[in-house]
């Protein structure tokens, strides 16, 4: 018995190494203690970033951080098993670790690094 199985375009490897990686930003690009304000289709996310590096954020926004909460950009994401890790990008999704949970944000729409 054949059965075909489908991917999304996006899980498929040749497509994510393919992908240009504009529209987006890379947090060591940025410096220490710059802020950016993320908009996603559901929320609008304020951050500062502590540590470029390494990933290390203040952030507040959506449901999830009525507050600012320290936590780590791990990258973005299509919800799949590949991460442009420490990115963010226009159309993929953010994932942030907090002490006890990740987060998968809503598509990003925009993003406004101050400075």
């Amino acid at each position: 018995m054949n059965e075909t199985v489908r991917c999304p375009r996006g899980a498929m490897l040749d497509t994510w190494s393919g992908h240009q990686w504009q529209d987006g930003i890379q947090l060591e690009t940025l410096d220490d203690l710059c802020k950016v304000t993320v908009l996603t289709e559901n929320s609008t996310y304020e951050m500062t970033v502590i540590c470029a590096r390494t990933g290390e954020i203040l952030i507040r926004g959506g449901r999830f951080f009525t507050e600012f909460t320290q936590a780590r950009l791990g990258g973005s994401s299509l919800g799949g098993s590949f991460l442009k890790v420490r990115g963010i990008y226009v159309g993929f999704s953010m994932e942030i670790h907090t002490e006890d949970k990740w987060i998968v944000t809503s598509r990003v729409r925009s993003i406004a690094p101050e400075g």
